[in-house]
């Protein structure tokens, strides 16, 4: 019997490439997605998969016709998708609403919206035929609570968290669990896309204090999906512990 398949957005780097060696490790197939075909084959060399374990393509989440015909294209041997994750997203900037870049604002809210929607409509629809699947959106904890100066990435979060529900409300006749995984600060290479390669500046939102890492959260993507399948695991926020909400860390060189 071949192995579950595991589809991964934004598997380049961060938790979703994380992701990826988590679920190989608890031996899922991996089909994943990002922009940067060099960190696609980086991972799979990285995690010793031939071409029957490992499938990738490069796209951009925020072109619909392409995650359509990227879904309607598999092979037989690749079509039957158990899990969908959802973690292709970005934040751009950190400023004031008023002072905020409308390239920005559509960048984030065509990638952590409309992309996660492209790629769930296109999977659904044959986890719907098999009754089956699970799929699993990677939030924030700006979707929880809103912090000064992230207004349109927080906005794009928060809807991130309301599709969740809808998606886990619509979907549950079709036997098909939805989650939604909100982490709080986890250093990856999120900072520095959103301070656009200012690396002092995205290395200094992690100073003082010790963030989560990609594989707690890979961890607890691979926990949600081996709960029993009548098991749903609807919300799990997860922060380091010096983080208790979205605006408030402390730090060991602040008073």
């Amino acid at each position: 019997m071949p192995k579950p398949i595991a589809l991964i957005t934004g598997a380049s780097s961060g938790i979703g490439r994380a992701t990826a060696a988590a679920l190989s490790r608890d031996g899922y197939r991996l089909l994943v997605t990002a922009r940067r075909s060099e960190r696609l084959k980086e991972l799979q060399a990285e995690l010793k998969l031939d071409d029957s374990e490992f499938r990738m393509a490069v796209f951009d989440v925020r072109d619909a016709e392409a995650c359509e015909q990227f879904v309607q294209s598999l092979p037989p041997e690749w079509s039957n998708v158990q899990i969908l994750v959802n973690n292709a997203g970005l934040a751009l900037g950190l400023s004031k609403f008023y002072e905020g870049s409308l390239e920005h604002w559509n960048t984030m809210l065509d990638t952590n919206v409309k992309g996660l929607l492209y790629m769930s409509k296109a999977v659904s629809q044959g986890m719907r035929k098999r009754q089956s699947g699970h799929i699993i959106n990677i939030g924030s904890i700006a979707g929880k609570q809103v912090y000064d100066n992230g207004n349109v990435y927080c906005a794009s979060k928060h809807a991130v968290d309301a599709l969740t529900q809808a998606m886990r409300l619509e979907l549950a006749a079709d036997g098909i669990r939805v989650s939604g995984i909100h982490p709080g600060a986890v250093d990856t290479e999120f900072s520095l896309v959103r301070f656009e390669g200012d690396q002092a500046r995205a290395d200094s939102v992690y100073l003082g204090f010790e963030n989560l890492v990609a594989p707690d959260i890979a961890e607890a993507i691979s926990w949600v999906i081996s709960r029993p399948l009548h098991v749903n695991i609807n919300d799990l926020v997860i922060m380091p512990q010096a983080q208790p909400q979205a605006s408030v860390i402390h730090r060991k060189n602040q008073s």
